[in-house]
């Protein structure tokens, strides 16, 4: 490659093109055009919620209406409140321990050969064991407490952990490997300059469906054994026929699921904006 093509800013070299740093206006209308589809499906189902409620095509013990839904949400806050913060807290814990013990076991896993085959049959055999089979075996060694809420929490969030960052891991280009082995990098000084920041798109992409997945985990050890929770209302609600607070515990459950799911976004965007898929501005082949 000539020097001259080195040096040449990217729109004077032949076929390539640099796109403009979208201003504020393009980025709003970017941001809507990506939400209104979703936003728009959403309208239509709680529409369609709301016609079966009015046209009384279901009891209202089984399916409330919106409206009862909303009295429940509005009326019963501090309640939901208390039991959201405790199943929200479950989560979290869970899902933190979960990246930290499956980063870590993806780092041994990949760096030696002996581990991985000996672990890797084992976590598979592991995921494939329904929770809520093993649930209540955590209650009965654990207690009613948080422990085995979490456990549970970590137990579902863990295996996506694990294999994102194994095959993230995995994915460096070898010629990267045998390069900076070639410019005298040690094995950690590798792992933290190459490995690790090529991992971590395959990592956020384990993330965002493990604590979606947390959720669900510390919500079926509440439904075992709890006395608190979002689990618990939801169980209590079922009992006693209460439909709406039964569905204002999903609705918030939910919730949840989706402001994680989010913030787990977030900081994908703010950790990797050297990443393809995070680029607002570059450089486009015309070919």
């Amino acid at each position: 490659m000539s020097q001259s093509v080195i040096n040449a800013t990217p729109e004077k070299v032949a076929g390539v093109a640099q796109r403009n740093k979208p201003g504020t206006g393009e980025r709003i209308t970017r941001a809507l055009d990506r939400s209104w589809r979703p936003v728009a499906l959403l309208l239509v189902c709680f529409g369609a919620w709301w016609a079966i409620a009015a046209a009384e095509l279901v009891e209202p013990y089984l399916v409330p209406s919106p409206g009862a839904t909303l009295d429940v949400l509005t009326g019963k806050t501090d309640y939901l409140w208390q039991h959201t913060w405790v199943t929200t807290y479950e989560t979290l814990l869970g899902f933190l321990i979960a990246v930290v013990v499956g980063v870590a076991a993806a780092v041994i896993m990949v760096y030696s050969t002996t581990v991985e085959k000996t672990l890797y049959p084992i976590l598979l055999f592991a995921q494939v064991v329904p929770k809520i089979a093993i649930a209540p075996l955590f209650v009965v060694w654990l207690g009613f407490g948080i422990a085995p809420k979490i456990l549970i929490a970590v137990l579902i969030a863990f295996f996506p952990v694990v294999i994102s960052m194994v095959t993230g891991l995995k994915a460096v280009d070898p010629e990267m490997l045998q390069l900076s082995s070639t410019m005298g990098a040690n094995s950690w000084q590798t792992f933290v300059k190459i490995r690790f920041p090529a991992s971590l798109p395959h990592l956020f992409s384990g993330l965002k469906v493990a604590v979606t997945l947390a959720v669900t985990g510390a919500v079926v050890g509440e439904f075992v054994g709890a006395n608190e929770g979002l689990g618990y209302v939801i169980l209590q609600a079922n009992g006693n026929l209460d439909t709406p607070m039964l569905f204002a515990g999903l609705l918030v459950m939910s919730l949840i699921g989706v402001i994680l799911f989010v913030l787990v976004e977030i900081a994908e965007k703010f950790l990797l904006p050297w990443h393809a898929s995070r680029r607002d501005s570059g450089v486009t082949t015309a070919y």
